[in-house]
């Protein structure tokens, strides 16, 4: 696969995981605050499902902030009301660096997030066979991956580990601060490249290595596009049983 078209897949399967990401985490605060009919708990709950993902998330953070040399100061993995009602489910306290070194550290939980989810869903769910066959359009094949893939006792700690992972992975705002002025270096450093005739020794060096890396992350956003598709219905139909049964409605 060549880097283009690794490219083209993370796009394309990023700007629907970004959609249900965003549904999948207010519908579960929307079910807590059923549950619990309190903001505390129904943040302190909302935060117990997501704790794999919000701990690797902030490890990641926290390790490369070592490997680069940064110093840390505070990390926590307690929810957070913050003044303007969002809630923050973790942080690591970091010093002031220059915007590669704090890019790097910010696109870290991206990068410990695919590689889990990808070896999770490799290793532990046969995903690979059931792709492959959503890929061939073999409706057999389908029914074969998919039944192998819940084959195993613990499949559901597997799935649960990769929703919960997969759905805490993504770069928040402060994540993404540096990256707009390295990407802008690199581009530049891309058209100096260009015009200097080096592109192509340089795509020939470095394409394959950065495309396997776009493959793996691209691979993460498909497997949590169909975790999530399992997992969405299951929220609708909790949500709206507990809506039911409580007769309160909360307005999005």
């Amino acid at each position: 696969m060549s880097l283009l078209t690794a490219w083209v897949w993370l796009f394309f399967a990023l700007m629907p995981l970004l959609l249900l990401e965003r549904w999948i985490h207010r519908h579960m605060q929307g079910i807590g605050l059923l549950l619990t009919r309190d903001h505390d708990l129904a943040s302190v709950l909302y935060a117990a499902v997501f704790f794999p993902g919000v701990a690797l998330h902030e490890t990641s953070h926290w390790l490369m902030a070592k490997l680069l040399g940064v110093k840390t100061a505070r990390i926590s993995l307690w929810p957070r009301r913050l003044p303007d009602g969002t809630l923050r489910l973790g942080y690591v306290e970091t010093a002031k660096v220059d915007v590669v070194r704090e890019a790097l550290i910010g696109v870290a939980p991206w990068v410990a997030g695919s590689a889990a989810v990808v070896l999770i869903g490799s290793s532990r769910l046969a995903v690979d066979a059931l792709g492959a066959a959503i890929a061939a359009g073999d409706a057999a094949a389908i029914v074969r991956g998919a039944a192998s893939s819940f084959r195993s006792a613990d499949s559901l700690i597997w799935l649960y580990l990769i929703f919960a992972v997969s759905n805490s992975m993504m770069p928040s705002a402060s994540d993404r601060r540096a990256w707009l002025p390295v990407s802008a270096m690199l581009i530049l450093v891309g058209v100096a490249l260009y015009y200097l005739g080096a592109a192509p020794l340089v795509l020939q060096s470095v394409g394959e290595p950065v495309a396997s890396g776009v493959r793996v992350v691209a691979s993460a956003f498909t497997i949590t596009l169909g975790v999530d598709a399992i997992i969405m219905p299951l929220l609708w139909l909790a949500e709206r049983g507990l809506v039911r049964l409580t007769g309160l409605r909360i307005n999005y």
